[in-house]
């Protein structure tokens, strides 16, 4: 009684002395604590509904006053081979422009404001996402702005010459960065599907910038748009509350491009075809400041992996998490990658490069395994060796501790960024509209935790024997042939032919 009262209530000015209350005693006065429970297991487990026009409605439920809904089409640059490239690009720009409904993208904006809402478009190479985070109370009239948004858009020729004016800012700008990745990233899938699917160019060339119209991107619309290719995604709301604003929204809506029958979707399958895509360009004068950035030519190196439905994609997850890498200035410990193989074998041994990072990029039907690195133009050549050696050292043995290491590092990083409200968004849509169900969390961990060291070698065997992609911007005069490449990753140790220079 007197340690949980009296010693409680006395009042203590000095830092000298300390109640002495037992943590386990509530103090007195105080209310009895109420936390937050869930009521079942299921009830946070992603639920899918499909509605009677093909619509499916996917959600989770999570705690919190905001809530990120969304519609994900089944739709982007890799459907674009019998259109003018760009389309998606343009659809992109022009999202949550005017409407039937809404006059401007300012009136728009204003509605999401009074539930403290956010709107974002994002355009990939087989997907098109419009995304709402708002408070959870203004679902209705988010699920009312996203219907109206997807199937109703003006497309007035006014916002179609901004778009116009906006991509070939974007153009120059991606091509002035001192970060060339997003166009060394266009360049490598360029090389590796050439002129098909996932090969296609994501952003819209400056000669079809002028050529995209209305009429264009209602042809398009008419034959992607459809209820039946896409998904209304949300997170943190009940899934009836959804699937009734989905009814309420989005079935029986009729396009603003009309509903005619004559559709004409490819389906065609990615052909992966390696080759070379070189880009002379001076990099030595890049920088953005008074500080100048060295000059450097960039390579990216590339195989096939596998699509992210087949059951390698896991082990190939946990290479890519394996191989790491970076920049040659990063700091940290094991939890950003110093321990793996693109830091203990390249970046720590030679000094003069200044980067290499590996990027694993899977889809419906393929994938790309790649390794970016840069170094000064006149060390190209032993770049070139360097890196092809690490993909032959792929299929030797594979340590235990690295491992473990790495599927620990990926299992970590799975569930931090599944931290954010956004990303459970995108892991929900993405995963429904590709197989109509979800994985969740806990079923991912589990798989990675089964992945053994045979796994690494059986997909690292079978991705050798495909031709490489390889992807060259810079300084390009001591680059080896793509010959020499080839032959390299197809020696025992990585090494180029001597008498390269005799036959580049």
């Amino acid at each position: 009684s007197r340690r949980c009262g009296l010693a409680a209530g006395r009042s203590y000015s000095g830092g000298g002395a300390y109640p002495s209350v037992s943590l386990t005693c509530p103090l007195p006065g105080v209310p009895k604590a109420v936390f937050a429970a869930a009521e079942s297991r299921e009830r946070f487990e992603t639920r899918v509904t499909v509605l009677e026009n093909g619509l499916r409605v996917a959600s989770q439920n999570k705690f919190g006053q905001f809530c990120t809904v969304g519609v994900l089409v089944n739709s982007g640059s890799r459907h674009e081979a019998k259109y003018l490239s760009g389309i998606s690009h343009f659809l992109e720009k022009l999202a949550f422009s005017s409407t039937a409904q809404f006059g401007s993208k300012d009136e728009i904006l204003l509605t999401l404001e009074k539930h403290g809402g956010i709107c974002d478009c994002q355009a990939s190479r087989d997907t098109i996402m419009y995304a709402v985070s708002a408070d959870a109370r203004g679902l209705d009239t988010v699920v009312n702005l996203l219907a109206d948004v997807t199937f109703q858009p003006r497309l007035s020729d006014e916002e179609i010459e901004m778009t116009r004016m906006a991509i070939r800012f974007e153009l120059e700008d991606l091509n002035m960065r001192p970060d060339p990745e997003p166009l060394l990233t266009e360049m490598i899938h360029a090389a590796a599907f050439r002129d098909n699917t996932v090969g296609l160019n994501r952003f819209c060339p400056v000669e079809n910038t002028d050529k995209i119209d209305r009429d264009v991107l209602h042809s398009y619309l008419s034959s992607y748009y459809t209820p039946d290719r896409m998904v209304l995604a949300g997170v943190g709301m009940e899934h009836e509350h959804l699937v009734e604003c989905a009814r309420k929204y989005l079935l029986g809506v009729e396009p603003v491009w009309g509903s005619g029958q004559g559709r004409a979707v490819d389906r065609s399958v990615a052909q992966y075809t390696g080759g070379i895509i070189k880009v002379e360009k001076d990099m030595s004068d890049v920088s953005l400041g008074p500080t100048p950035i060295p000059e450097l030519t960039h390579i990216m190196i590339g195989l096939e992996s596998c699509s992210f439905l087949e059951d390698d994609f896991i082990p190939f997850a946990v290479l890519n998490m394996m191989m790491g890498g970076g920049g040659s200035f990063s700091a940290g410990g094991p939890g950003k990658g110093m321990f793996t193989r693109l830091y203990l074998n390249v970046l720590n041994r030679h000094h003069w490069m200044y980067n290499a990072t590996s990027y694993h990029h899977s889809y419906e039907d393929t994938g790309l395994l790649c390794i970016h690195a840069s170094a000064d133009p006149k060390q190209v050549r032993e770049m070139v060796e360097i890196i092809t050696r690490e993909f032959i050292l792929m299929a030797g043995a594979v340590g235990e501790v690295e491992l473990e290491r790495a599927k620990t590092q990926l299992k970590s990083m799975l569930m931090m960024n599944l931290e954010s409200r956004p990303v459970i968004f995108e892991d929900v849509g993405r995963q429904v509209l590709a197989t109509n169900t979800r994985k969740l969390p806990h079923e991912l961990c589990d798989l990675i935790s089964q992945v053994k060291p045979s796994d690494i070698k059986r997909v690292v065997t079978k991705m050798l024997h495909k031709k490489p992609a390889v992807a060259a911007l810079g300084d390009l005069t001591d680059l080896p042939t793509y010959e020499h490449i080839q032959a390299a990753l197809s020696s025992k140790d990585g090494r180029l032919p001597r008498l390269y220079r005799l036959f580049r």
